[in-house]
Formats: C-alpha cells, structure tokens, sequence
C-alpha cells in the first residue's frame, strides 16, 4: 500500500482561538522557558469541545460511553465526501442535500460534511454565529443510512441558535455514531469521493468531549 495524498484535516489550537460562545476562551501559557528554567513547556485550559474535537455519548447522556470508552476502531474508516461548498449561512443540511449520495453511503462508512465554513475560522459574526449545521431531517437521513461517524467543519453539528441542536445530538451520540467538529475540510478532498479516514481525540476518561488530530489519506 502506497499513500498518495495525505490531508491534515485539523484546526490549529492557540491562545484565544476561536470557539463556541459560552465556553471560556482558550489559555495556552508557557509554565517554564528555556532561558529561565533550562526547558520550555505550556500549559492549556481549555473546554474539551474546542477547535477540532470529538463528542462521545457521555457529551448528551451520563450513562454513555466516555471519550476514552469508546474503542478505537470507531475513529477510522472509509469516508464519503459530501460537498456542501457553496452553501449559504445558518443553513441546515437536510436530507435533499444528501439524497445525491444515496448509492454512495454505506453501512459503517465516516461522512464528511463539507461547507468550506473551515476557511471562515476568525471571530467573525459569520463564522461564530451563522454557521450551517446538520438538520433534524438530515441526522436521521444519515442515522436511517447506519453511519459510524459524521464530521462538520463549522463549529458544531447543531445550529448556533436555541434549538437547534438537541435532537441530532441525542439521536446520533445515543445511537454511538461519533460527531466530530470543527474540522477543516479543504477543496481538495473533492479530488476522490472516498478517502481513509482517522480521526484521533485523546483517550480522556470522564470526559464527552476531546481534542483531536484529523488526516485524511487516498492510498493505491
């Protein structure tokens, strides 16, 4: 096996990076510097639903699995490349936006929703409180579909509105199909229809959230 093409899917974390409204901003300091104390080392707070991260069951229901409970395996896959560039702002994806990949999403298959919202990443209004997001009818079209996982690169699978998210989040987390967020899901994912995919959050116990790396990769 041979890769091809290999994509970084992640958003960079940093000091106040952009991020969903009612958490705290993010804090990365250094805690030692090498003039100082002879090394250079940080320390991060931050809320584990930041900059590309995983949502886990524990996120909606407290008896579901946790970040680090969920098995490893269900991080990677193959995934199918739904490209959404172009649509307009607070936009939700229904089912007549993914009805075109009826014959190419499978059983077990990773779904990337593509919005291009990725290339927005700043404090903007646009990007922080317009974003499109999956909607009801849409969460159960790809439920309906057996899907493992489903990832967005704007802020959140639900909408930046009350409202707007509780039902796809209860549907999918409480069926363990994975949500990952704020991803960045570039044009050139285009090139190929499928892809492998991994999406990695740290193994964090007690937790329904965690950052996470992204790659995708084309392989022959």
């Amino acid at each position: 096996m041979k890769i091809k093409k290999l994509l970084d899917l992640s958003q960079t974390f940093y000091h106040n990076n952009p991020g969903y409204m009612p958490y705290e901003l993010t804090s990365i300091n250094y805690e030692t510097l090498k003039p100082k104390d002879g090394y250079t080392s940080e320390r991060i707070y931050m809320n584990t639903h930041t900059s590309t991260h995983v949502d886990a069951p524990f996120h909606h229901f407290p008896q579901g699995k946790t970040v680090a409970q969920t098995p490893v395996e269900q991080y990677i896959g193959e995934a199918v490349v739904v490209d959404l560039f172009g649509i307009d702002a607070h936009t939700a994806i229904g089912a007549e936006h993914l009805k075109p990949y009826e014959d190419i999403i499978k059983e077990g298959d990773i779904v990337l929703l593509c919005t291009g919202w990725g290339y927005k990443r700043d404090w903007s209004s646009e990007y922080c409180d317009f974003w499109p997001y999956l909607g009801e009818d849409g969460a159960q079209w790809l439920f309906d579909k057996k899907v493992k996982g489903i990832a967005i690169d704007s802020m959140s699978i639900g909408g930046p509105k009350a409202g707007e998210g509780l039902m796809q989040h209860e549907l999918l987390l409480g069926n363990e199909i994975w949500l990952g967020e704020e991803l960045f899901l570039p044009e050139e994912l285009l090139e190929y229809p499928r892809w492998d995919f991994v999406l990695l959050p740290l193994k964090m116990e007690g937790c329904g959230g965690a950052p996470a790396r992204a790659i995708a990769l084309f392989t022959e």
